[in-house]
């Protein structure tokens, strides 16, 4: 298994925000044991702004292919900050943003391929607003009070059978396995994915979470760790490191002693 560090915008997995110096951030990223190349990849970067500081996390979780969430990694960002209502109503201006980038991969579906990536979103704004969207099973927690909160929607097949059988999908449930989209893919909403377009959706939930001084940290992961643990359980194990890179790759290793095999991708950003 081998494992990849530095595919951020910081070579150590580590940043600081500038305005708010307890606000710190780490990463840390895990092939899975499959035989395909890496296809998670995450961002995590503090940027000014005019007079405001902006943190912008994300993890983005491809299938059969690496070059979207590359892409993705390298766009989204600018997509989102680049709408003209992004600071009066960030919920819609991330959604329109999210539309305009899947439009964009579609339409460069010869070079990128004919996979799709999920992404988690996460945009903190000057320390005391965050907003996360997702479109599929990549997943934000935030951990206040010591309890752990779901702030994403998994976009999972069986829970959007309803809307996939309206587009003229479906949604296949075989035994041993996950229900799937057209018996291909375990999620119902994704960046790509040009062959079943029709049948998915990029349209990403959008949540605004205020940080108050009883948030602790927040997590965003792919389902890599998902899978194997509980968004209290994945909250409860890392509650004590301080140091938010160490406390992602300790909820890696916690994730493949669980039995993971997935490519696993994970950013902690510590608010205290």
């Amino acid at each position: 298994m081998q494992e990849k560090v530095g595919l951020s915008t910081s070579d150590t997995g580590r940043g600081k925000s500038k305005m708010s110096k307890h606000i710190t951030h780490g990463y840390h990223m895990v092939e899975g044991k499959s035989h395909h190349t890496m296809e998670d990849n995450v961002f995590a970067q503090f940027k000014q702004v005019d007079d405001n500081e902006l943190g912008l996390f994300a993890i983005f979780d491809g299938h059969l292919s690496h070059e979207i969430p590359d892409y993705l990694r390298s766009h989204i960002f600018n997509n989102i900050l680049n709408e003209p209502n992004f600071w009066a109503e960030p919920a819609s201006a991330i959604k329109r943003a999210y539309r305009i980038t899947d439009a964009t991969i579609l339409d460069k579906a010869a070079n990128l391929g004919k996979g799709g990536s999920t992404a988690v979103t996460a945009i903190l704004i000057n320390g005391e607003k965050l907003v996360v969207a997702n479109v599929g099973d990549s997943r934000a927690v935030i951990y206040k009070n010591g309890v752990a909160k779901q702030l994403s929607i998994d976009h999972d097949a069986d829970t959007e059978r309803t809307i996939i059988e309206d587009r003229g999908g479906f949604v296949t449930n075989f035994l041993g396995d996950v229900p799937r989209v057209d018996g291909q893919l375990a999620v119902a909403r994704a960046f790509g994915d040009k062959s079943l377009k029709e049948h998915l959706s990029s349209e990403p939930d959008v949540v605004v979470e205020l940080i108050d001084d009883n948030t602790e940290f927040l997590i965003l992961a792919s389902d890599g760790v998902w899978k194997v643990l509980s968004n209290q359980e994945a909250a409860d194990c890392i509650k004590n490191i301080k140091d938010a890179r160490s406390a992602a790759k300790h909820l890696n290793e916690q994730a493949l002693a669980k039995g993971s095999t997935d490519d696993i991708s994970c950013v902690v950003v510590r608010f205290q």
